[in-house]
């Protein structure tokens, strides 16, 4: 290792920024961050980007600490052997523990024609696109949204506040994370926006033309704008590195982050599935995890061992336009439970969340190390058979 070691982080999305500011609590090390996109995306508010009420981008200065380096530019493959990356633009870069934080995106629809006519949200620039189309769509035009977790709800609510005339088609159960009092809550202000609700058997899309969607019990629904929201994918570059992943392709880790193929390679975020067990893509757990996975590089470079992650979950808070929400809560195992609040209420906590991410970041930049997560969940451990250390195939490098 160098005497200053060298971290690379690939990805600045929440995982990846929070991962990036923390490394700095030691003054020898060098962290650089590469990153496609010059600015921060706020994923929360991709919706109200479609619907044309919110940007989602930031500044990174505001919200990076100054001793980051930020390579503006998107990584094509990681050597383990060699320890570098290679990268559009910029070559190669070499590292002495690199932190996989590459996020998530469009999953593949699997059905005939949603990849070709469908839009989707998942991305900036997959909500940019589809805020175009929406806008240059007649103001009756009918629009359908396929899925109906957090982002297909958040995007029909979104859209149907604006006077658009849509339908939310379910594939089967509305909002399968909630409790049925709190999807009572969603279903209701969903029914006071205009928004038509498919649910239950037969709400399986089965195919996606330009002008309709039909569905499993043979429908045929009218569509001039149809968005795809039922699910995420991430990246490959984890499995066209030769890193072992999961079936989605996320990063195969120990309880440490810590890669099962090479100790000096930690994942953060949507894509890292540890003990193959990963948790709710979700921002709520990518900045813990993007904490504890600069931890667990300081730690090693420090001789120290690792400590495995404990993040608990506090529940899910749904946007239903801009002035109501609902906020299921969940015990820290992240299982939802009957207690929600609704309405306005809900809606400002919404808003302060996503606020309160981007000054979480800003003062980890200011104070690295100062960021804390209050909720643990000692129950995965019980799961996993009481296992917390990184197990010996983590221990071997490439």
């Amino acid at each position: 290792m160098t005497q200053h070691p060298n971290v690379v982080v690939i990805g600045g999305g929440y995982a990846g920024v929070m991962a990036a500011n923390r490394l700095t609590r030691r003054a020898d090390v060098r962290v650089t961050l590469v990153n496609p996109r010059r600015h921060f995306v706020q994923r929360l508010r991709l919706h109200q980007v479609a619907g044309g009420s919110a940007e989602a981008v930031a500044d990174y200065r505001g919200i990076l600490a100054d001793r980051v380096r930020l390579v503006v530019d998107a990584a094509t493959g990681i050597d383990a052997v060699g320890r570098r990356i290679t990268t559009e633009s910029a070559g190669t870069i070499d590292y002495d523990y690199l932190i996989y934080a590459v996020g998530s995106g469009s999953g593949d629809p699997g059905v005939p024609g949603a990849a070709e006519h469908a839009h989707s949200v998942a991305t900036l620039e997959e909500a940019q696109r589809l805020g175009r189309v929406i806008a240059a769509a007649p103001p009756t035009a009918p629009v359908t949204v396929v899925g109906a977790g957090a982002t297909g709800i958040e995007t029909a609510a979104e859209l149907a506040e604006t006077g658009r005339t849509v339908t939310l088609v379910c594939g089967g159960v509305l909002g399968p994370y909630l409790h049925p009092r709190g999807r009572r809550s969603v279903a209701n202000r969903l029914t006071r926006l205009g928004v038509t609700v498919l649910d239950g058997p037969g709400t399986k899309v089965t195919a996606v033309t330009p002008d309709a969607v039909r569905l499993g019990d043979g429908r045929e629904l009218a569509s001039t704008v149809t968005i795809w929201a039922a699910g995420f994918g991430v990246p490959d570059l984890a499995a066209r590195s030769g890193l072992s992943t999961d079936a989605l392709g996320r990063l195969l880790t120990d309880e440490t982050l810590t890669s099962v193929d090479d100790v000096h390679i930690v994942a953060a975020g949507d894509a890292v599935a540890p003990s193959g067990r990963p948790l709710r893509m979700s921002c709520q757990s990518a900045r813990p995890l993007g904490a504890h996975a600069a931890d667990t590089v300081l730690r090693r470079i420090a001789g120290d061992q690792p400590e495995p992650i404990d993040i608990g979950f506090f529940g899910q808070c749904i946007g239903l336009g801009r002035r109501a929400a609902t906020a299921q809560i969940a015990a820290r195992d992240d299982t939802a439970n009957r207690f929600y609040l609704g309405g306005r209420l809900a809606a400002t906590i919404k808003e302060y969340a996503i606020r309160s991410m981007l000054k979480e970041l800003a003062h980890e930049a200011r104070e690295p190390g100062s960021y804390r997560w209050p909720f643990k969940d000692g129950r995965r451990r019980q799961l996993l058979g009481g296992r917390g250390e990184a197990p010996t195939t983590a221990e071997r490098t490439v």
